[in-house]
């Protein structure tokens, strides 16, 4: 059975997302609300280990106890607040897709691949991305948009490509997902899919262990990709279907 579906994950893997705009809204919704904190850059990096906006916010407050302790209701108001600022952020144009994303969906939809969505993030931050980069008909390109609260544990629990799959009627042998760190690596390789890691700057020197390959983006043909881990670490490259083909049949290989 051929290659039949690509899942991407979304934040650091369809565009670098985390620091200029969802920080940034987490930061405009906390000086809404009067709080008496916000992230650098840095900070920011260190709650990424924990995926879900919400979640990130509670295991903040649960180390910086000196804070106000926000109820789980008021943590949500937050939540939906900071959603607000980063839709209406995104709609601006202001995040580009990473370098060969868009190449790489065209491609996939020429060779009858199918492609979809595994994330955390809500669906209101994947809808106003997807339209903003991929224009009016963007959601149509997806198969399966897997994403929020749709699964009761998320990433790095596999339950949010294990529901993607099923939505696709796919066997994880028969997929490869896009991933840009380790605990959405751990989340797909826990659903047993084959994983192809783009590293961002938040990512950077984490475990790929697992990995078909980690690189530093998919290329464009003036910007080729960096291969990190793999037999063919340290030399540049494009990612297209036959190669990703030939990755993907590394694990079907007895």
């Amino acid at each position: 059975m051929p290659l039949q579906a690509l899942i991407f994950d979304v934040d650091g893997t369809l565009a670098d997302t985390e620091r200029d705009a969802h920080r940034v809204a987490f930061n405009q919704a906390f000086a809404e609300a009067g709080l008496p904190f916000a992230w650098d850059v840095p900070t920011y990096g260190v709650y990424l280990r924990v995926t879900g906006g919400k979640e990130r916010l509670r295991a903040f407050l649960e180390e910086h106890r000196e804070y106000p302790q926000l109820s789980d209701e008021e943590i949500a108001a937050l939540h939906r607040a900071k959603t607000h600022h980063y839709v209406e952020m995104v709609a601006t144009g202001l995040l580009p897709l990473r370098p060969g994303v868009r190449r790489l969906l065209d491609a996939a939809r020429d060779a009858d691949i199918r492609v979809a969505i595994a994330t955390t993030t809500t669906p209101a931050n994947v809808e106003a991305l997807l339209h903003s980069t991929l224009g009016a008909d963007a959601l149509a390109r997806f198969a399966v948009i897997g994403a929020g609260d749709v699964v009761p544990r998320k990433k790095p629990a596999p339950d949010i490509y294990q529901h993607v799959l099923d939505q696709l009627g796919l066997a994880a042998g028969e997929c490869l997902a896009i991933e840009d760190s380790a605990n959405g690596l751990r989340s797909a390789c826990g659903a047993a899919l084959p994983t192809l890691i783009t590293e961002t700057d938040y990512t950077r020197g984490q475990d790929f262990s697992g990995a078909l390959r980690a690189l530093t983006h998919l290329g464009e043909p003036e910007e080729p990709a960096q291969v990190i881990t793999g037999p063919e670490a340290g030399s540049r490259l494009l990612v297209d279907i036959p190669l990703l083909r030939q990755w993907w049949a590394e694990t079907t290989t007895p």
